[in-house]
């Protein structure tokens, strides 16, 4: 008989680590969440002693109803139907107007089968990207090194030649970060978190679970790079740049030392979040021309050697249709500006 708990946070973040659960599902993710308009949950199935499954659950107040979000969870071996019924059936128990789920597993046909049979309706509006590269990181430097293009490999180490300084920065650091952050957005065209939100995820995640590498020319900080690590993955969630010496390639430096990093703590992958949700065939066709959404750093990623992936992506389960239907004209309504 499976019964729903409240775990305490740390034996949650430990069950996470140990199942191979995102860094997204750790209460200590919920916690960063919470100072930002979330209000942050954590459910846990056990069957008997032991703990089968479970989720991180943020929810947020619509002018309609509320609705919950589950990043890359729940946490749930999905080879197991009965602990996957049993952790579904607990959200089904949040009394919000709909859940959306992204879980953080492969895509497949058995998955999105056993959703589906769950009352699951796969949805377009993902939170996440669901597609990445992941890079193998627990070969030797050469051997990384060595599935790179030749082109990646070549400005990781014009980044050296050309005097670029890398460190590990501390609280300090953030607040330059976070400007260079905005130039990185006002150039491409997207937003960036706020200085408040990179405070609190370092303060949160490092020194144990997160660096931040700064790219310096004769003292003056040229970029930056944020990741975090859970695990046995990194991940790469922020990164900065000016737009000045960028012929030194800082860049291409800081992404070769978060990786270093990586290996430094164990890591077997290192998750460079997010490219355009496309095949791959399409993906290699058209990232030349384009520069739309995540297309403008597909051309940078791919350089790094890693393999393309795709998890099952978003979906919802619905309580309250009116409140649903709100919120998807909400967000037709934001696609078309």
């Amino acid at each position: 008989m499976a019964t729903v708990v409240t775990p305490d946070p740390a034996v949650w973040d430990s069950f996470v680590e140990t199942r191979g659960g995102s860094l997204l599902q750790t209460a200590r993710w919920g916690q960063l969440k919470a100072q930002f308009g979330w209000q942050d949950h954590l459910i846990a199935v056990q069957q008997g002693d032991e703990m089968i499954g479970g989720a991180l659950v943020l929810t947020r107040r619509l002018p309609l109803g509320q609705f919950a979000y589950v990043p890359r969870g729940p946490v749930v071996d999905w080879d197991q139907p009965q602990h996957v019924h049993a952790v579904l059936a607990a959200l089904d128990g949040i009394g919000t107007a709909f859940v959306k789920i992204e879980p953080d597993a492969t895509d497949s046909e058995a998955i999105r089968d056993l959703l589906a049979e769950h009352g699951w309706r796969e949805s377009e509006q993902t939170v996440q990207p669901p597609r990445t590269v992941l890079i193998d990181v627990d070969d030797a430097p050469d051997a990384i090194m060595a599935r790179m293009n030749q082109s990646t490999r070549r400005k990781i180490r014009l980044s050296d030649r050309r005097d670029v300084a890398i460190r590990r920065g501390d609280s300090a650091d953030v607040a330059v970060f976070s400007q260079l952050a905005e130039i990185t957005g006002e150039r491409n065209d997207f937003g960036v978190h706020s200085e408040a939100y990179h405070q609190m995820a370092f303060d949160l995640f490092a020194p144990d679970h997160a660096v931040l590498l700064m790219a310096s020319y004769e003292g003056q900080d040229l970029a930056g790079l944020m990741a975090f690590q859970w695990g046995d993955r990194a991940y790469y969630l922020y990164g900065a740049s000016s737009s000045k010496e960028r012929n030194r390639m800082p860049t291409y430096g800081l992404q070769w030392a978060a990786m270093e990093w990586a290996r430094e703590k164990g890591c077997t992958v290192y998750d460079m979040w997010g490219i355009p949700d496309a095949d791959e065939e399409i993906l290699e066709a058209e990232f030349q021309e384009r520069r739309d959404g995540l297309w403008g750093v597909y051309g940078f990623k791919r350089g790094f050697g890693g393999r393309v992936v795709r998890s099952v992506g978003a979906w919802d389960k619905v309580y309250n249709p009116a409140v649903y239907a709100a919120y998807r004209l909400v967000l037709r309504a934001r696609e078309a500006l």
